[in-house]
């Protein structure tokens, strides 16, 4: 009898050795994270692999890479996860997404999660719903994996926070990443992640992909809608958006978060945004920038990083013609800089008038409060007069040009060590942000902006060019990324190594 009751424990315990081996019979090789999300979202679909496959092989990934980097944080546990796949599995196509890994910029909610926003005031705090972005993105059937890294506040383009440290660069692992997204630019970079999502005021869904070898996608103001909180109608700055490693990707993404809310005012209605592969780019008119007539110091190399990339566009048959500085530099800087300020005070004041928050807050919020509380109601409005002057300037560019091109950074990855730049060239910095000026003429006047990579630097560091158009002009910026990136493929020619 006892002989009969141990084969029996055996049987039953091979039993479940099978079980959980077939569960996990084929482990996927880690090339499988190489493709790019729209092959994986196809494979999900036509169960050429499985949701269960594709989370356990991004989770080795994870382990094996985020240590170094710092990209994603508040990873959930591992058996929750695998569960949720194996449930997406087991149920019908939500959408697109099903059962695709992705993580959320830790300045958005995604219920369950920490929303830290890299502040020791919220790293505690555990989002009890989804944003409205999120929200769709699990509707369409992503997985939340966690969250992706980002500056206290989103404030400054290098992500480093009290709360969960400096993510790093991926091509140079003591070099800062960028910013605000720098933590979804390396994720990607490093493919532990194939779609992410980011936002942008002052070049933060830009500068991070340059910097990480990617592409990131500034969408026309008002394209992808904020949650219904707060004020809704004065602050044009800051949008929500897409970043991926191919601007194709980049569309299957932004089909998903974009589209208005009847909630949320400014709405646009584009919902389509995949780009003709069959596009080319013979008949494309760009204008080049440059650095603004001298106004934007660059560091040694960029310019020429940049200048060889619009050779590669010229002889991809595109008419690139140089130009002279179209608005005062100088101008735009004191638009953006008011109208900045007013913003992050309206949204902040009330941690700054409480001396025991006030306290936590990083130099740059309090700089910023500061400056948006002395302003009146007449500097805001002047504010907005050059940027409404600027808006027209730009409206009679693009009746001569598809596109507009400056450079996606004015400076090298630098040192993570580093709070920002003091100086380019012996330029000094002023302010926190002043070294991040070149993403300015988007950002004022809300234009999509594309940031494409274009090749790397004498010491191997990444760089970015921001192809810009008008309100509305997403697709055609995706349809002249995606030749771009056929001709070039730059994300998967020089992956990172470390």
């Amino acid at each position: 009898i006892a002989v009969l009751f141990a084969n029996l424990i055996l049987q039953s315990q091979g039993e479940r050795c099978v079980k959980r081996e077939s569960k996990f019979e084929r482990a996927l090789p880690m090339e499988t994270l190489e493709q790019s999300a729209l092959d994986l979202m196809s494979k999900l679909e036509s169960k050429q692999i499985s949701a269960v496959e594709l989370m356990q092989a991004t989770l080795t990934r994870v382990e094996a890479v985020n240590g170094a980097v710092n990209a994603i944080v508040s990873l959930r546990n591992h058996d929750d996860l695998m569960a949720e796949a194996a449930q997406a599995d087991a149920t019908p196509r939500l959408g697109i997404l099903h059962g695709l890994p992705m993580a959320i910029k830790d300045l958005v909610d995604a219920q369950g999660l920490p929303t830290s926003m890299g502040s020791p005031l919220y790293g505690e705090q555990i989002a009890t719903s989804d944003a409205l972005m999120v929200a769709r993105l699990r509707a369409a059937g992503a997985i939340i994996i966690g969250k992706t890294n980002t500056p206290e506040f989103g404030l400054g383009s290098h992500t480093f926070n009290p709360v969960h440290g400096v993510t790093r660069n991926p091509y140079d692992l003591q070099r800062s990443a960028g910013g605000s997204s720098g933590g979804a630019a390396v994720a990607l970079s490093t493919r532990m992640l194939a779609l992410a999502d980011g936002s942008d005021m002052m070049g933060s869904l830009r500068n991070p992909a340059a910097w990480n070898n990617i592409y990131g996608l500034r969408p026309s103001w008002g394209l992808v809608p904020s949650s219904p909180s707060g004020e809704s109608f004065l602050h044009q700055l800051s949008t929500l958006g897409p970043m991926a490693r191919s601007p194709s990707d980049i569309a299957a993404l932004l089909e998903v978060q974009a589209g208005p809310d009847p909630r949320v005012p400014h709405g646009r209605s584009e919902t389509s945004f995949m780009p003709n592969q069959d596009v080319g780019l013979s008949d494309k008119r760009i204008g080049w920038l440059g650095d603004w007539g001298g106004a934007y110091p660059m560091e040694k190399g960029i310019l020429d990083v940049c200048q060889a990339a619009l050779r590669t566009l010229s002889d991809l048959g595109v008419q690139v013609e140089e130009l002279a500085p179209p608005f005062e530099a100088a101008r735009l800087w004191d638009s953006w800089t008011k109208l900045r300020s007013w913003s992050l005070a309206g949204d902040s004041a009330a941690l700054y008038h409480d001396l025991e928050t006030r306290k936590a807050l990083k130099p740059a919020m309090i700089w910023e409060i500061e400056h948006g509380l002395s302003l009146s109601a007449l500097q805001v409005h002047a504010a907005s007069v050059i940027r409404s002057e600027w808006y027209r300037k730009a409206a009679t560019l693009f009746a001569e040009y598809d596109a507009l091109i400056l450079p996606s950074a004015q400076v090298w990855p630098f040192s993570a060590d580093r709070v920002y730049p003091e100086q380019i060239n012996g330029v000094a910095m002023p302010t926190y942000h002043r070294w991040m000026e070149v993403v300015v003429p988007v950002s004022l006047i809300g234009l999509p902006a594309l940031s494409i990579p274009v090749g790397f630097g004498s010491d191997g560091l990444p760089m970015g060019l921001q192809v810009f158009g008008p309100r509305g002009a997403d697709k055609a910026l995706l349809e002249i990324g995606q030749a771009w990136h056929t001709s070039t493929g730059w994300p998967d020619k020089r992956p990172p190594k470390f």
